[in-house]
């Protein structure tokens, strides 16, 4: 399983890399594994507004639907559109191909309320 050091990830298996003023967000790597191939992703609309632990989108497995939860507050300012026609992205690079999208964060300091890697791996192992 891979866990990108400079990344922070959510209790809902979503990872944040910071850039700047803004955060890119995507799903985990165990994620994807838990979940199996994916078919199909739901995202959000530039210009939508995200708040903190809500949904804002789906992934849809050959197994499942899961929903896709906000690591933080902000304003959708970019969307990847490769994932319409290659959902399969998720699954083959969850940390580069498959980011889902790029948020500006309303409050940045909620990033620090995000797991470290090795906090999210602790996380996946009492959960195992």
């Amino acid at each position: 399983m891979s866990l990108p050091k400079e990344l922070r990830y959510s209790e809902e298996h979503e990872w944040v890399k910071v850039e700047g003023n803004k955060v890119r967000i995507g799903i985990t790597d165990h994620a994807q594994a838990e979940l199996g191939d994916i078919v199909f992703v739901e995202l959000p609309e530039e210009g939508d507004t995200l708040e903190s632990d809500e949904p804002f989108g789906s992934v849809e497995s050959v197994k499942t639907v899961s929903e896709l939860y906000a690591p933080i507050s902000g304003k959708v300012v970019e969307v990847n559109d490769e994932l319409d026609s290659s959902p399969e992205f998720v699954n083959e690079s969850p940390y580069e191909k498959a980011w889902m999208i790029v948020v500006e964060p309303n409050d940045p300091s909620e990033i620090d309320d995000l797991m470290t890697a090795e906090q999210y791996e602790k996380m996946i192992q009492e959960e195992d």
